[in-house]
Formats: C-alpha cells, structure tokens, sequence
C-alpha cells in the first residue's frame, strides 16, 4: 500500500514509534525489506539516495520500488533521501515517490532555507511529504567524513526553518554519523527532545546503523519518527555471501543474491523490533 511521507509518521507519532527507512539500491534490498515488514505487520520507508545513482539509476529503481510499495501488504513510502538537487528532486516526483528529503546541510543557512521552500512548493504539487535537513553530521551519506566535524542542530534556529520553510519532517544533527561506527556514537539525546517538543514536527535520524537499541529508544521516546538504516542492513548481506563462498563452490550469481537478501531480511527484522517497540 504507498501511502505519502505525512501519513507515515503521522502513523508513528500516533503510536509512539519510529517507522524504519532503508535505502534499496536493488530487488534483493527491496525484497528483503518488505518481507520484513510484512512479517511484522508494520509500515516501512523505501529509499533512494542520490549517491546511489551510478549503482541503481533512479529512472531505473524508482518505478520498481513504487510498484513494489503499492503491492505491498503494509503502508510503504518511497521516499527520496539526500537529494541535492532540485532537478532531480523533479525526477523523483514524475516517477511517483512520495517522500522527498531535500538535503541543502552543506550550504550556507540561507540558501538551505531558500531550496528547501523551493522544495517543499514542488512536492504539493504531488501530494508528497518534505523532509530536510538543519545541521551537518561527522560524515556524508556513504560514510565520507567531514572535515570539520559535526554541527549539532541549533534549536532555536530549527524552529524558525521549520516555520518558515513549511516541512514535514526535520533531520537535526545530534551525534549520528553515516557508515560503520569505529566506536560508540555519543548522542545528544536531550537535543533531540528539546528540538522536538519546540517546532512539533516529527524528527529523523540520519546515521542510524548501529546505534544501541537504548539509544534508540530514548530517542523515539524523544520525537524521533524516522530512524534511516542501510550501512549494516548492506554489511549482513555481503557477509552472507561471504560465508556461502567460503562453504561451497557457487556458480550462480543468484544463489549469492539470495544468501544476500534472506540475510538483509533478518537484519531489517531485527531492527523494525527496536523501532517500533515490538
């Protein structure tokens, strides 16, 4: 069933819980994502990041992942993750998605602002939910670090972007990284609480791969809505396929494929218990 961004979290916010979003940059992904939240009877987020366009094209993935979302046995957005671009924004939004999350972190506060208004008027025009981001995490989608470091999310800033960019959900930057963790991230948490409670808005976690299942729950309790997940959904998968290599002499690519996706599917399942409190 697809259903758009706001009404996805207007299911978890009613609910007390966060709703998963993982990127799916092939079948095997979208398979093992679906499966496991069909088995758990619980909504899902699709994702397309734009730095996976020379892996999955987006002209290419998009179509399948909204055919999947719409054949779906639970409410399914397909939504758009770190877009940097307005144009490919566009294109997200002929093909169906209905989730975009404009991502203008890395420029000055202004134009942030102004993109992400820009952002917000394309979507009504599709009935599709906006998410962006105020902040900068310690590294990039992909797991690239950031020279400076992290930029926590200025509350009182967040309030005025909110208000004046009209978003349905906000990504602050509260200690999350993108990637494998090297060590245990420490998360501003009561940010995350204040920032919530003052704009009103659902919250995501970008970065969300391998936090603890306290932290994630403390943080649910606290606003967030939305927890992003693939580096170690991604991890088990190749893993899978590792160990099949190393047992037996393969000589198809699909039965690495499915070693892969079954393997995804139990780490998505694992992690949609934590989220939503299973």
């Amino acid at each position: 069933m697809l259903v758009n961004l706001r009404e996805i979290l207007w299911l978890a916010q009613n609910h007390n819980f966060a709703v998963g979003a993982f990127n799916t940059p092939n079948l095997e992904c979208i398979n093992a994502v679906l499966a496991a939240a069909e088995k758990l009877n619980v909504p899902v987020i699709l994702s397309h990041a734009q730095l996976h366009e020379a892996v999955a094209p987006l002209a290419q993935i998009g179509p399948v992942m909204v055919e999947a979302a719409k054949r779906a046995k639970v409410p399914v957005c397909v939504h758009l993750d770190h877009c940097e671009t307005l144009d490919y924004m566009q294109q997200a939004l002929d093909i169906g998605f209905t989730g975009v999350m404009y991502d203008g972190s890395t420029l000055p506060y202004a134009e942030n602002l102004t993109n992400t208004k820009k952002a917000v008027a394309m979507a009504k025009n599709y009935n599709c939910g906006v998410e962006a981001e105020l902040g900068a995490l310690a590294s990039r989608e992909g797991g690239e670090a950031v020279g400076s470091g992290p930029v926590y999310t200025d509350p009182e800033e967040a309030v005025v972007f909110c208000a004046e960019t009209g978003i349905d959900a906000l990504a602050p930057s509260f200690g999350t990284a993108h990637g494998i963790y090297k060590a245990k991230p420490v998360l501003d948490l009561d940010r995350v609480k204040v920032i919530a409670e003052r704009t009103s808005l659902p919250l995501v976690m970008h970065g969300g791969s391998g936090v603890s299942p306290e932290d994630y729950r403390k943080g649910i309790a606290n606003g967030l809505r939305k927890i992003n997940y693939y580096s170690y959904m991604s991890r088990a998968g190749v893993q899978a396929v590792k160990a099949l290599l190393g047992a037996e002499d393969v000589t198809f690519f699909h039965d690495l494929a499915l070693a892969a996706q079954n393997a995804m599917e139990v780490d998505v399942e694992k992690a949609l218990w934590v989220f939503t409190g299973l």
